[in-house]
This record gives C-alpha cells, sequence and structure tokens, in this order.
C-alpha cells in the first residue's frame, strides 16, 4: 500500500473543488427550484395550467436535488483524496447495536462546512428581505 501525500487544503487544486462546492450548494437550493419553474412556465400553455407542470415540479425537485447532492458528495470525496484527508467508510449510527460506543470518530469533510454556511447564508438573506423589502400584505 502506497503512503499517501498529505497535501494543503489551501492549494489552489482544494480551493477550486471548494468553490465548485459552494457554487453547487447554490444550485441546489436555488439553481434547480428556479430552473424547474422556469421550464413549468414554459410548459404551460395559460395561466390556468394542467397538472403537467405541477408534477414536473413535484417530481422533478427531489431527483435535481437528489443528483446535484451526489455530485457534491462526489467532490468532497474528491477534496478528500486531494488532501490526503479520505476518510474510511463508517456505519451509521442507526445500524449499530446499542451497546456500541458512543462517541464518532468521524470529521464533517469540507462539504458539510459549506453546506452549513450556505444554509446560513440563506437564512441571513432571507430574513433581510422578509423584513427589509417585502412589505406587509396586510390592509393599513
Amino acid at each position: 500500500m502506497r503512503p499517501t501525500m498529505l497535501r494543503s487544503p489551501y492549494s489552489p487544486a482544494a480551493m477550486a473543488l471548494v468553490l465548485l462546492m459552494a457554487v453547487g450548494s447554490v444550485v441546489m437550493w436555488i439553481g434547480v427550484p428556479l430552473g424547474l419553474i422556469y421550464v413549468a412556465s414554459q410548459l404551460a400553455d395559460s395561466s390556468n395550467p394542467s397538472a403537467g407542470p405541477y408534477l414536473l415540479i413535484i417530481l422533478g425537485l427531489p431527483v435535481g436535488m437528489a443528483i446535484v447532492g451526489k455530485f457534491l458528495g462526489w467532490l468532497d470525496r474528491l477534496h478528500g483524496r486531494l488532501t490526503g484527508r479520505a476518510q474510511e467508510r463508517h456505519r451509521g449510527a442507526w445500524l449499530r447495536s446499542m451497546r456500541a460506543e458512543r462517541t464518532s470518530s468521524r470529521r464533517g469533510g469540507v462539504l458539510d462546512t459549506v453546506m452549513i454556511v450556505s444554509v446560513g447564508v440563506a437564512l441571513v438573506a432571507f430574513a433581510i428581505w422578509f423584513f427589509g423589502f417585502a412589505g406587509s400584505s396586510l390592509p393599513k
């Protein structure tokens, strides 16, 4: 077995992968839903569409997000191999015995951090829009 060479997580290739993961998370949370809404609006021939465009969105959203999620997972594993921090597979907590060791040795990858930051930024952006720009629909 060949020893793995540790590379800096700040190398250009590693940083490019982190940037791709950040862009991918934005695509997952914003691009997929807006893309499906756009496609559904192009399929609708009137302002009162049939069930087709609605089904496209309802079925396409989890499928599209799963595809982007798989791609993000692949990028995270590639980043782990590139930086020498590839992790062995761990059994899920729900698959282990109740008597199994309670502490987890799993360290989250870069993708965990990227997704947490992207959700946090989305929540802050939503709060700014909602409280600052949305306006009230209540009668004055």
